[in-house]
């Protein structure tokens, strides 16, 4: 293990990190490496809902819209989490009651009658994977919060990033080689998700065994009432005293519909518009991982040099462009069959664009805000973000294939990039106007 520790820190100087800094890395790596194999299967998985298990498009815009609206629920739990002192016991449990459900999918009928024969498989579909994100409340603003009590400020993102670097890399090999199964056998979800299962609760044991130590001198009293009056005053305490980050969250309002609103439609554009089979998805979205992999170190040195409000910009406008190469491959769909693999010659600006956000929004995404706080404050301002997010997925992703049925792709596609560019100019007004 050690020589493996040593390689990965070619970039640091490994003697220079602390004790409690290398210990964090190795079980943060251990994490992240299991929790990037469920993410390599979930990169599929709405295809999979889609062609497998034939649900319809507003059933598929639920199955993205439980994986952000679940984080409604920091207005209640926020305030509570503080309240609980033994976290790593916490997120165990919550590891086990969210992860494993999913190896109920082992159970599911192989065959396209049955699946179309009734419509309560695509609904313990849904509902498995909604338990399965409502462990994502709990878990998400407590890995802010253990890193950052034992990662120092210097190495906080150059660690980051080398862990998601590697965790990235399992992704791709996991979506490459679920994509080839299920082109052989549509139905190799079932055993799948059998081993997505032991992952997941592998995954958070480990993220458990980081070491927190709760340092507030007292504990919040009250009850759940009391607890989420506390909880709503302090996101209003943060966005009314905070401006910079204020800003940064206004930015990501208008960011987050654009993403969330065309997520679902790029889904059934591959399956109805490009007849994509499960390789052609998997290759499309394996060439910009592999692209990011060799950028997310290189973003992860300059997250931590710059205002994250001009990374933001940066971030938003790879996707505002991705969303336009995709109106481009509507009105020139030429392309070129590699075996199994069907290219789009103006996809190849998509996946580059893709790639520089999947590097780029990955960094921004988990520990933007909490360049914006002190490290004790890390979780409570992710919880902030998170359950920012969350209301607009209220919204967005139902809008997005209504107007997907209304008025078809490149409409849908371009008010996402009109949104994007709104998001870019609050990022960089705000950055002339209020410095961190």
């Amino acid at each position: 293990m050690k020589p493996i520790i040593r390689g990965l820190f070619r970039n640091l100087n490994y003697q220079e990190l602390l004790p409690d800094e290398k210990r964090t890395f190795k079980l943060h790596l251990g994490y992240t490496l299991f929790d990037n194999f469920v993410a390599g299967v979930l990169t599929l998985n709405e295809f999979v809902f889609l062609r497998s298990l034939h649900g319809s498009s507003y059933q598929l815009s639920f199955l993205f819209q439980f994986s952000v609206l679940v984080f409604i629920s920091l207005i209640f739990i926020s305030e509570w989490l503080k309240r609980v002192r033994n976290k790593q016991k916490l997120i165990r449990w919550t590891g086990i009651v969210t992860r494993a459900p999913l190896a109920l999918l082992l159970f599911f009928p192989r065959s396209a009658e049955a699946m179309n024969a009734t419509s309560v498989y695509h609904y313990i579909f849904l509902a498995l994977f909604l338990i399965y994100y409502l462990g994502n409340p709990v878990i998400f603003p407590t890995i802010n919060l253990f890193l950052k009590s034992n990662y120092r400020h210097e190495n906080f993102g150059r660690l980051y990033s080398l862990a998601t670097l590697y965790g990235k890399i399992l992704m791709l090999i996991t979506a490459f080689v679920y994509g080839i199964l299920l082109d052989y056998d549509p139905y190799a979800y079932t055993w799948v998700f059998a081993l997505v299962a032991i992952a997941g609760v592998v995954s958070v044991n480990l993220l458990a065994g980081i070491r927190y130590t709760d340092t507030t001198t007292e504990v919040p009293k009250g009850g759940f009432l009391a607890s989420v009056k506390e909880s709503a005053m302090g996101m209003r305490r943060i966005m009314k005293s905070n401006t910079p980050f204020r800003h940064f969250e206004m930015g990501f309002l208008f960011y987050g519909f654009a993403f969330m609103s065309t997520v679902t439609v790029m889904t059934i554009f591959f399956e109805k518009q490009l007849n994509l089979n499960y390789f052609s998805v998997a290759g499309y979205k394996n060439a910009y991982n592999i692209i990011a992999l060799f950028l997310i170190p290189f973003f992860g040195r300059i997250l931590g040099k710059i205002d994250p409000r001009k990374f933001a910009a940066f971030t938003f406008a790879s996707v505002m462009f991705y969303l336009l190469s995709l109106v481009l491959t509507f009105y020139f769909p030429q392309h070129t069959q590699l075996g199994n693999f069907k290219l789009f010659y103006s996809m190849i600006p998509f996946v580059l664009f893709h790639s520089v956000f999947a590097a780029t929004m990955s960094l921004l995404w988990n520990i933007g805000s909490a360049y914006f706080c002190k490290p004790q404050e890390a979780g409570e301002y992710q919880s902030v973000h998170l359950f920012l997010t969350a209301t607009r997925s209220v919204f967005a992703p139902l809008l997005g294939v209504l107007f997907y049925e209304m008025f078809g792709f490149v409409f849908t596609f371009s008010i996402g990039a009109a949104s994007l560019m709104i998001a870019i100019l609050i990022m960089f007004w705000s950055y002339r106007r209020e410095r961190v």
